[in-house]
């Protein structure tokens, strides 16, 4: 809905330039008062200001939804390394493991390369799964390309998303 809105603000702008730039080459009048005057330039000022307020609201309204996270059943920690990532399920006690990529010449014909672990993380379907992510030493970027999900790890900061997952996989 957001991009509808914002396409038909769109289309409205580009309807009117283009009638105004119709009109200017094919009309031979001009109007004096019409390009110079307080009140025109107060005009063309004040009505983009009110034109980017109508995109600008319900864009500030959609990233505040989108950011909340309405209480997870699971929470998982992700910590980026070196060469590897570590995991900890913050909802258990002392359940942490590392996940290493598996090299190419190790990766068996159907496995995907750069994208399999020696050691998988395991999350519930149909829940709201919340994930942090941070990193020890360099930024790394976490990301499950068929969650459609990609979140920085940069050291020393703590972000968090939150994600469903629909389709076992």
């Amino acid at each position: 809905f957001f991009h509808d809105h914002t396409l038909l603000i769109l289309i409205m702008i580009t309807v009117l330039i283009a009638y105004i730039m119709f009109m200017l080459f094919f009309n031979k009048f001009t109007n004096r008062y019409l390009l110079h005057g307080p009140t025109i330039e107060i005009i063309w000022t004040i009505l983009p200001a009110v034109i980017l307020m109508f995109i600008a609201f319900p864009s500030l309204r959609l990233l505040y939804l989108m950011d909340e996270i309405n209480s997870p059943l699971i929470t998982l920690k992700a910590i980026g390394h070196q060469w590897y990532w570590s995991y900890e399920y913050s909802n258990f006690l002392n359940l942490e493991f590392d996940s290493y990529m598996i090299p190419t010449n190790e990766l068996d014909m159907n496995g995907f390369r750069f994208l399999d672990v020696d050691n998988r993380i395991i999350l519930p379907m149909n829940n709201q799964i919340r994930i942090l992510v941070t990193a020890t030493d360099v930024i790394h970027s976490w990301t499950v390309p068929t969650l459609g999900v990609k979140i920085d790890a940069t050291p020393g900061r703590l972000n968090q998303t939150n994600f469903l997952i629909n389709q076992p996989g």
